[in-house]
């Protein structure tokens, strides 16, 4: 089951459980879709795989199946990873 976290890793903004705009790998890193999209071009600076949109629980089960309240905020050193990305 997703965990559905709070925020994007790299910049910290909020990201409702219902957002359309959240970006996840299949390791579950989780980022803003900008920052998936715009500053690391679709790949994951984690695990070097690509992203897809994240899942939307349905309201009905969010009382027995919560979202996450664990914030993971490791921001990323984007000029080595678009050097990384550029050189495979």
């Amino acid at each position: 089951m997703l965990e559905i976290r709070p925020t994007c890793e790299h910049c910290n903004k909020k990201l409702a459980s219902d957002s359309e705009d959240v970006m996840i790998c299949s390791f579950e890193c989780t980022y803003c879709r900008d920052c998936a999209t715009n500053t690391f071009k679709s790949v994951c600076p984690n695990c070097g795989g690509n992203f897809s949109k994240r899942p939307i629980r349905p309201l009905y089960l969010m009382d027995k199946y919560p979202e996450s309240t664990l914030v993971i905020h490791k921001p990323k050193d984007v000029e080595a990873h678009l050097k990384r990305i550029n050189k495979e």
